[in-house]
């Protein structure tokens, strides 16, 4: 008489509907971690990169007066979110970035515009330049005494 064994069930190699769902979600979540990652490394860098390039300006306009031995304005038209250092063309920051400007009130030339002033010993008349992107600050901070330039990341507003 043959071995066998009734109704035994065979299965076949592979996966079954359910795996091959759950795989797919997992996969899914993952991507989505990994992509809204990029996405806020990509803004702040952004950010960042603009921030940079406004310190370079400010840097530039302090050291034409010094050079130059006389006064020098990086203008700031907070309207159009742009600044413009002397001898160089306006530089507008990229959408969805906007200026914000703390400024002596001398140096307030209209509701939205203004400016911060160096001298040609290197002093200013200070301030700080704020430049944001939804909740990400960067703060440029002029000293008026020595006119120095740094640049701090506020911390996130919750």
């Amino acid at each position: 008489m043959p071995h066998s064994q009734p109704f035994a069930r065979s299965r076949a190699n592979g996966f079954t509907l359910v795996e091959l769902m759950a795989v797919i979600v997992l996969l899914a979540i993952a991507l989505t971690a990994v992509t809204f990652s990029f996405s806020k490394s990509l803004q702040s860098a952004k950010i960042r990169g603009a921030s940079r390039d406004l310190v370079a300006a400010l840097r530039y306009t302090r050291g034409q007066a010094i050079v130059k031995g006389k006064q020098s304005v990086l203008l700031l038209d907070l309207d159009n979110n742009s600044y413009t250092a002397p001898g160089k063309g306006a530089v507008k920051l990229p959408k969805g970035m906007n200026l914000r400007l703390t400024t002596a009130e001398t140096e307030v030339t209209g509701g939205n515009s203004g400016g911060i002033r160096f001298f040609p010993d290197g002093s200013s008349t200070g301030g700080h330049i704020s430049v944001l992107q939804g909740q990400r600050e960067w703060r440029v901070n002029v000293a008026w005494l020595t006119g120095e330039i740094a640049l701090d990341e506020a911390p996130e507003a919750n």
